[in-house]
């Protein structure tokens, strides 16, 4: 639920005021508590449960006592499970006027209207604490095959034959938008980082990337494509007529309590429209430095730089590889009242508090270069820059960070000494580089293994041989793999980086200055004291966090 949503309703009632509400949001964001916690923390309720009859009674609705509530099967029948976990529903009563529900965020006017679109019915909006509703939900929605559900009770009678007169009515059809919303539901429950709708001559897949490895939903019937793809393109807002050309757009889905934000792109293909959904919840992601898994020395070291009053400090990586969040985490730790901070972004994925942050846009010729010309009116004291993608944004960043700013940014390169030499192959002077560059950060995102089925086993000769590594040098080291259970299904769960930091010390900055290759600056790097990606991954290997497969395939 909406933390200013709620303190805003106390305001309107004279109970908070805005110092008081200011000290309110700052508690909450130390101390991770709830907005019901808070408003009892600072006596404003006496008892956490207190805001719902203030909920219920701004609302004109109605406050159900759901502790002994036990609803018949029919009525549960009312609303799909998937439908129920993905708008945080629970169905208390049906009457001639619609179907009563209790919603896990009941100020969100949203859900009650996709519900009502979805179903074909009046919704009643009624109240019960948070907490209540969620745990119903679990409760009475757990187990089955939400998808296999949704598909058996798709009406495909006529479905999938449409116009392009009435394919807008097709895609707004409750079966279709049923399915849309549980394949969202069950990707977003996965964890999942994006979603993939891919059309081909013989069959629709739908796919979805978890800890960066896809794996392939049940695929709908292969006449429903077209009313799929045109209901995403209506979500996101894209026009829905044009197939010609690629489109991007946005969807902001409520889950429950949480909102989570899918960024929309869609490609022409042979067979029809591709369109893949990019997945950005906040909840799944933990934009603290602290948490990123950097070695003691490298977050020392990282901690450092980030507070320097000028330079440049470059995350790489390929894409995909977790440079983004390292970045957003290393801003959060900047982000003081005494620093105006400025970030060119593409796109804008997650809103920071306190940052003032600007979506490159090219189709009216925003690029990262004039956004960051403009910046230097702006008085910062950092800048983040998306990307360094030419010549011109390189320049100009080196400019800021030699006029007195800092500048973060990103290069997609196969390790950190590859980066010294991109910016050279742009077209900026060695010496700008050596002047400006203060530390490189390469990293790679590597699967970990499930806490719950972890066991150690002996790897075969070969792998150990893929790693460069002798018997003499393994010594009586133990390897770790997941053996795949409920929780996991593959022997992995989750993700950690794997890191490689060049500090660009005065050798180094010599061997910029004479053009040196990126092998000799890598070397010289490695001889002061640099531990690359793949003695990371080793690093993790012997401590059992991920499998020497995934080291390999990153390293």
């Amino acid at each position: 639920m909406d933390k200013q949503q709620v303190i805003d309703l106390f305001m309107a009632r004279g109970l908070v005021d805005r110092y008081l509400a200011q000290d309110m949001i700052t508690s909450m964001e130390t101390s991770g508590k709830g907005i019901a916690e808070t408003l009892a923390d600072f006596d404003i309720v006496s008892d956490k449960d207190d805001i719902w009859p203030v909920i219920a009674s701004e609302l004109g609705a109605e406050l159900i006592d759901l502790g002994s509530f036990v609803p018949p099967d029919e009525l549960i029948g009312q609303i799909p499970g998937g439908m129920a976990r993905l708008h945080g529903a629970f169905p208390v009563n049906l009457t001639a006027e619609g179907l009563h529900v209790v919603l896990a965020d009941p100020l969100n006017p949203q859900a009650a209207e996709d519900l009502r679109f979805a179903l074909g019915k009046e919704i009643i909006i009624q109240v019960a604490p948070d907490y209540l509703v969620e745990n119903k939900i679990s409760e009475y929605y757990r187990g089955g095959n939400d998808m296999e559900e949704v598909l058996s009770h798709m009406e495909v009678t006529g479905l999938g034959d449409s116009s392009d007169g009435d394919l807008e009515a097709e895609a707004n059809s409750a079966p279709i938008i049923r399915y849309v919303d549980q394949v969202m539901y069950q990707a977003i429950d996965s964890q999942a980082s994006d979603i993939h709708f891919e059309p081909f001559e013989h069959e629709f897949k739908i796919r979805y990337r978890v800890d960066g490895t896809l794996f392939e939903m049940s695929p709908p019937p292969m006449n429903l494509a077209r009313a799929i793809i045109s209901r995403l393109k209506v979500m996101s807002n894209m026009n829905i007529a044009e197939t010609r050309v690629p489109q991007d757009g946005r969807i902001v889905k409520n889950i429950g309590e949480k909102q989570v934000d899918m960024r929309v792109s869609s490609l022409p293909t042979q067979h029809g429209e591709s369109v893949v959904l990019r997945i950005l919840d906040r909840s799944n992601v933990n934009l603290e430095l602290e948490v990123l898994g950097l070695p003691d020395e490298m977050y020392n070291y990282v901690t450092e730089t980030i507070h320097k009053p000028n330079g440049i400090f470059i995350v790489t990586g390929p894409t995909g590889a977790g440079k983004t969040t390292t970045l957003y985490a290393a801003l959060r730790k900047i982000n003081t009242i005494d620093a105006k901070l400025l970030t060119a972004e593409d796109p804008v994925e997650y809103d920071i508090d306190g940052i003032i942050q600007i979506p490159v846009n090219e189709a009216i010729d925003l690029d990262f270069s004039r956004i960051l010309r403009a910046f230097l009116r702006q008085d910062p004291d950092r800048i983040l820059v998306g990307e360094i993608r030419d010549k011109e944004t390189a320049q100009i960043s080196i400019q800021a960070s030699l006029t007195g700013h800092l500048v973060l940014s990103t290069l997609h390169t196969n390790d950190a000494a590859g980066a010294v030499t991109r910016l050279v192959d742009m077209g900026v002077e060695p010496f700008l580089v050596a002047a400006s560059l203060e530390g490189v950060l390469a990293q790679r995102l590597v699967r970990t293994i499930c806490n719950g089925c972890r066991a150690s086993y002996e790897p075969s000769e070969a792998l150990i041989n893929q790693l460069g590594l002798s018997p003499h040098e393994l010594g009586d080291k133990e390897f770790h793999t997941g053996q795949g259970c409920e929780v996991c299904g593959n022997g992995y769960k989750g993700r950690q980086g794997l890191f490689e930091l060049l500090d660009i010390t005065d050798p180094i900055r010599e061997l910029i200055t004479k053009r040196s290759p990126s092998v000799v600056i890598k070397q010289k790097a490695i001889e002061l004291g640099m531990q690359t990606l793949r003695e990371d991954g080793l690093r993790n290997i012997y401590s059992g966090s991920t499998t020497i497969e995934e080291v390999l395939k990153y390293t």
